[in-house]
């Protein structure tokens, strides 16, 4: 009878990792990719590569007839780069393409301003460098930037050339 509870409890747990495991297993990938438009590809490509830092991993075309069929656009092809932070396959993809118009909205002055996606986060092993180019391609930096966040980080606010509002976060040096 003992032999028959220790089976059983064995299935039992078995079977509940196997549904913890499942629940986890949904997705191929645990990365996500960011789709971003942009009014001027090559402005908000320099804001990010020579601005913040990131690195182009490589680019793809989305053509007439894809763009169509897929519902991602009515027929309009388009360019896309796509960057990393670091040029891994571990790395996040920030996908940006342009279909040359401006914005329709207004910039946001505040995260609070609009719905969707407003920000992202950025962990830098060093925020001075970041600042110094930043600096150097005349950003406005937001708030009090850079602020304390603890004895060892700091936090920095900016907006890409469209909006989206890029908190900076790591150490001074």
């Amino acid at each position: 009878m003992k032999k028959a509870v220790v089976k059983f409890s064995f299935l039992v747990a078995a079977c509940l990792l196997s549904c913890v495991s499942y629940a986890q297993s949904n997705f191929s990938s645990k990365l996500i990719g960011m789709g971003v438009v942009v009014s001027d590809l090559e402005r908000s490509l320099d804001f990010y590569v020579n601005g913040i830092g990131m690195t182009k991993a490589y680019s793809f075309k989305i053509n007439e007839d894809f763009g169509k069929r897929s519902g991602l656009s009515n027929g309009v092809a388009t360019d896309v780069t796509v960057l990393k932070l670091e040029n891994s396959p571990e790395a996040n993809e920030w996908k940006l393409m342009s279909f040359g118009k401006k914005a329709t909205k207004s910039k946001s002055k505040f995260i609070q301003d609009d719905t969707g996606v407003q920000y992202i986060t950025i962990n830098v092993k060093a925020l001075k460098p970041v600042i110094e180019r930043l600096k150097a391609k005349n950003v406005t930096f937001l708030g009090s930037s850079p602020i304390p966040l603890n004895q060892k980080s700091h936090f920095v606010l900016v907006q890409d050339p469209d909006g989206t509002f890029i908190e900076l976060i790591g150490p001074m040096e």
